[in-house]
């Protein structure tokens, strides 16, 4: 792969991904400024975007500094994760098994739990409550754009044009969202998440492999087989749920009765929990973050990369190992969310 296209090739990589984050984001704007008090929406999202910059700032240039093998283990590692966790929603959304991300239930419901909070001067706008809300969805969402941006741009040593790509895609996400005002449903986002899943999952797979010291065949022309191989994973993926589900819904079909001799159990009235301290919450979203919902993939994935790193100096096909790992820890994921 020559080296323009390989820089293109990360730049729409990144302008999809934030742009499934930038709709998000949007959504919540959009809510705040149409349910409460624009300036104040705006003004939460402006901060939000500051400290988003104070951190692509400070995080580029200084995770650069590592060697460019451990680099791309940690970062391919991380892109990996975050990737099947994109993917197995994906997949599971496309089969029919999970409902769809519907971002006009997203407004709608933003809208309704603001309408009846009373509106109070803070922080210097007249709406702090449409300030925090901006600024807590703006900020979470750019959070994941930020880690985009910092893990590609550092991996491929073009922070530059990761930044770019992804600015781009924030602004033309929220010039669509204000030119409709109204959610963004019209964008695919569904669709534009399993692809962004898909090219995660495949510079994860890449990445982390090499950083573990396996040589890829072909050098950077292996990145398009490993991106056709997750593609037919996740498509086989989505076959084999949809079949499973149609004969679940024809088993059901079949003996209607069922259902309705189950027995509906009784509602018991449910004791609050106890809130976690600010400390347990704080770690809580920085597990949930780097690790995801499923530990069992995380884990996999570091064990597949401890076996790459032993083989490789051994074996020159080391390379597999990762491909394989992910070919069994999509359909195990998929297992267990699907059982919960």
């Amino acid at each position: 792969m020559s080296p323009t296209a390989a820089v293109i090739t990360l730049a729409v990589a990144v302008f999809l991904a934030c742009a499934v984050e930038a709709v998000e984001a949007t959504t919540i704007v959009l809510a705040a400024a149409t349910a409460r008090d624009g300036r104040s929406a705006a003004a939460g999202t402006v901060a939000a975007l500051v400290v988003l910059a104070l951190i692509v700032v400070i995080a580029g240039p200084s995770i650069q500094l590592l060697p460019l093998g451990v680099l791309r283990l940690i970062v391919g590692a991380l892109l990996l994760v975050f990737g099947l966790q994109w993917l197995r929603k994906a997949i599971a959304r496309a089969s029919g098994d999970k409902p769809l991300h519907d971002e006009d239930a997203i407004y709608r419901r933003t809208v309704a739990d603001s309408q009846g909070v009373a509106r109070r001067a803070r922080f210097g706008v007249t709406d702090a409550y449409a300030f925090v809300l901006s600024f807590k969805g703006v900020l979470l969402e750019g959070l994941e754009v930020v880690f985009i941006v910092v893990t590609f741009g550092s991996s491929a040593h073009q922070l530059g044009v990761a930044a770019i790509a992804a600015g781009a895609a924030v602004l033309v996400v929220a010039a669509l969202g204000f030119a409709v005002r109204g959610p963004l449903s019209r964008i695919p986002e569904n669709s534009l998440k399993f692809i962004v899943g898909a090219l995660l999952t495949t510079f994860g797979i890449f990445w982390s492999a090499e950083g573990a010291g396996a040589s890829w065949p072909g050098s950077d022309l292996a990145l398009i087989a490993v991106l056709v191989f997750v593609v037919a994973l996740s498509a086989a993926s989505v076959l084999v749920l949809r079949r499973r589900r149609r004969r679940r819904l024809d088993a059901a079909a079949a003996v209607p009765n069922v259902a309705a001799a189950a027995e509906t159990p009784t509602s018991s009235p449910s004791t609050p929990k106890p809130q976690p301290s600010a400390l347990k919450r704080f770690a809580l979203f920085w597990y949930d973050y780097l690790v995801g919902d499923d530990w069992q993939v995380a884990l996999g994935v570091v064990l597949a990369l401890v076996l790459t790193f032993l083989l490789a100096p051994l074996w020159p096909a080391a390379w597999l190992i990762m491909p394989l790992a992910v070919l069994l820890l999509i359909p195990h994921g998929l297992a267990r969310s699907l059982r919960s």
